[in-house]
């Protein structure tokens, strides 16, 4: 069952038998792209058992007259024109904090959310774009900001924040997935950060093991080339520790000198040790 499938579910569960609330809601389903006009009929179809129940109780409640009909893996239900246009009539007689309604019937109608553990995105999906710039609109009155782009013959809503589509499935009442998709976006976001810091501190635990590397080098030129006895015994001993110790940082190398001393001491008796084998090579 995908991440979609549960949010309408989670939506169509919600019990508010409420003429002004069922009105509102399918308003919005009229208005989604899955509700096709033909001829003189317009038809919803969704493969969501639980939407399409949701949409009958809707239109039972509302004493619509409808066909269910089942078309594959997709269920149905055919209205009247006169009917429809009724509905479509209704929505400017819509105010307040019912347009909220409008809204979750839209989403029901013809939207869907990914599964937030790969990518965010969420989509409404319309025939025509005025009833995009109305749901737009109105979703900019709640604070959500959708951005809009044609797809083939539709007229596309989008989301790709996850804290905006957190915010809209708010908005809709899907308290059920709104907590499932946070768990998973505070995880995401945990397991981001980790991957960062690890990323950061293996990158620096390069340039360390480079660094060393080369230092390394100097050391062993000047030992070939027996000159690295004429060092000073706190070079010698800086070298010694570098050689055995490849990994360490320089302020780690530093806390194993007798006496101890800062790492930019450290780098300073290092430079000192390159220039000496760069004059030999």
């Amino acid at each position: 069952m995908s991440f979609s499938f549960e949010v309408k579910e989670n939506l169509s569960k919600i019990n508010q038998f409420n003429t002004e609330i069922f009105r509102a809601e399918l308003v919005g389903y009229f208005l989604s792209g899955n509700m096709l006009k033909r001829q003189d009929i317009f038809e919803f179809v969704t493969e969501n058992e639980f939407n399409i129940e949701h949409f009958y109780k809707i239109l039972f409640h509302l004493k619509i007259d409808y066909e269910p009909e089942m078309k594959g893996k997709w269920y149905a239900a055919q209205i009247h024109y006169r009917d429809a246009e009724k509905v479509l009539q209704d929505a400017r007689n819509i105010t307040g904090d019912l347009r909220k309604n409008i809204i979750k019937g839209a989403f029901l109608g013809a939207g869907s959310v990914a599964n937030p553990e790969k990518n965010y995105h969420l989509e409404m999906m319309f025939n025509e774009e005025k009833y995009c710039d109305f749901l737009q609109e109105l979703c900019q009155e709640y604070q959500v900001n959708f951005r809009k782009i044609k797809v083939n013959d539709k007229i596309q809503l989008y989301l790709k924040e996850g804290e905006e589509i957190s915010k809209f499935l708010a908005l809709l009442g899907a308290n059920k997935a709104v907590l499932a998709f946070e768990d998973i976006r505070v995880m995401k976001e945990m397991k981001n950060n980790v991957n960062r810091r690890v990323n950061c501190e293996t990158a620096n635990l390069n340039k360390t093991v480079d660094a060393a590397l080369k230092q390394i080098d100097d050391i062993h030129l000047l030992k070939k080339m027996r000159k690295f006895k004429n060092l000073s015994k706190d070079l010698q001993e800086i070298a010694n520790l570098r050689i055995e110790n490849p990994d360490l940082s320089l302020h780690d190398l530093g806390e194993l000198m007798e006496p101890k001393i800062g790492k930019s001491m450290v780098n300073r008796k290092l430079k000192k040790i390159h220039e000496l084998a760069e004059e030999l090579r």
